[in-house]
């Protein structure tokens, strides 16, 4: 089979596509044959050698992905003949391996793909529609709410502003560049700003008049994550998953107090340990994109061109969820 391999941690051009031996599934795997594989952040801070966080770097060489969607073509000791032809998503975890035409998954780790889902929305949905869900939890959006999204035209912050809309909150999405803005006002943001303009946070402030946002969902973190906390009014939520920007949004107690504003962050390493806490996420995810409640935006690029996939993501040049296929 083909598949992507890294050799050599360092740049995007690293990733080579290549011939390797198709993988055979343990027992108590399956072996999927991949239609889409999910490209995530931590995919290219493992491939950089910078780490990933919760993640070891891998040892070389690797394939990387840690999500596919795909067809089930054998099974290994153990494992249910009747999974054989049956569509499903999973997420690989640590183990990766997903940037490749086949990839092998522990049964257990297998949702069934919902009828009339797309490959790539399903692969959308298991990784990054698992973290909007547990986000949205923690949020409780309701019609009363004026809620801020940084990287509103990313892969989890389009999943927000449709949340949102469809709470009835008032939503202001914030994105880099005209045509990531136009994306998230199709999305149906009541208010967009180009956080690549200076004045943005001035101008989010005149558009909404004697309203204050109340609630910021923020995965940037850094300066535009502390510029977003400061466009809450009093008693305002921060509910923060990430740091794409290398750090977290700084601030202090002192800065909760003034304005009594709560900070959280909903899917800790204490709960991902949980059983079944991911797994439950990734239910509902699927069938809110089932329902036809979220609908991933999705960026194709083909398998193998993910070197092309992952300078465009590491430049933001891409909106949604960056998918392999």
């Amino acid at each position: 089979m083909h598949a992507i391999r890294l050799h050599e941690f360092g740049p995007a051009e690293n990733l080579r596509y290549e011939e390797v031996p198709d993988p055979v599934p343990a027992a108590g795997q399956v072996r999927v044959a991949v239609e889409a594989s999910g490209v995530h952040l931590i995919d290219t801070t493992l491939r950089s050698g910078q780490g990933g966080g919760p993640l070891p770097l891998p040892a070389l060489p690797s394939i990387p992905g840690r999500e596919v969607a795909g067809t089930v073509d054998s099974v290994g000791d153990g494992v249910d003949p009747a999974w054989v032809g049956r569509r499903v998503v999973a997420h690989l975890g640590g183990a990766g391996a997903g940037y490749a035409r086949l990839a092998v998954a522990p049964v257990e780790s297998l949702h069934v793909v919902p009828d009339g889902l797309a490959a790539d929305a399903a692969v959308a949905m298991i990784g990054t529609g698992r973290t909007a869900v547990g986000v949205l939890d923690a949020a409780a959006l309701t019609s009363a709410d004026v809620v801020l999204v940084t990287a509103a035209a990313g892969g989890v912050g389009s999943l927000f502003v449709q949340a949102g809309r469809n709470a009835g909150a008032v939503v202001v999405g914030v994105a880099g560049g005209a045509e990531k803005i136009a994306r998230v006002r199709e999305l149906g943001a009541t208010h967009v700003a180009d956080y690549t303009v200076s004045d943005w946070p001035e101008r989010v402030r005149a558009a909404l008049g004697d309203r204050e946002v109340t609630v910021v969902l923020d995965g940037v973190g850094g300066t535009l994550g502390r510029a977003a906390m400061d466009l809450l009014g009093v008693r305002g939520r921060l509910v923060m998953f990430g740091w794409s920007s290398g750090e977290v949004v700084p601030f202090t107690s002192t800065d909760l107090v003034e304005r009594g504003l709560t900070a959280t962050w909903p899917i800790s390493r204490h709960q991902v340990g949980r059983p079944g806490f991911l797994r439950g996420l990734e239910t509902r995810a699927l069938a809110e994109a089932a329902a036809g409640r979220l609908v991933p935006v999705v960026q194709r690029f083909p398998l193998d061109r993910a070197a092309d996939a992952h300078t465009a993501f590491e430049a933001r040049r891409t909106t949604g969820k960056v998918v392999l296929v």
